[in-house]
């Protein structure tokens, strides 16, 4: 038996199959008939949405969660590695001659 490549599905598709598993308008064989996909997947991405669900309407609205940035402390970091750069090179250049 020849064994299929191994296939890399979009989150979009995920998505797309879970809620119609979630709809339960077709059983989960109809499902990954359907969709090209095995009932065992199909039945891993339904509970992920199901458990994770919460998370699209939790505070901030899906608001991304990356940190605010403090650019005034990013240049007083730059500003003292420059400071340490020259110093070093500084003292490197007067060793050398």
């Amino acid at each position: 038996m020849k064994r299929r490549p191994r296939r890399n599905h979009s989150p979009a598709f995920k998505a797309k199959v879970a809620l119609a598993a979630i709809k339960g308008d077709r059983t989960i064989v109809q499902l990954a008939e359907h969709f090209d996909v095995h009932p065992n997947q199909i039945t891993a991405w339904k509970s992920q949405l199901e458990g994770r669900a919460s998370e699209v309407f939790g505070s901030g609205g899906g608001a991304s969660a990356i940190p605010a940035i403090d650019v005034k402390s990013l240049h007083a970091k730059i500003g003292e590695l420059t400071l340490e750069n020259d110093f070093l090179e500084g003292a490197l250049t007067r060793r050398d001659c």
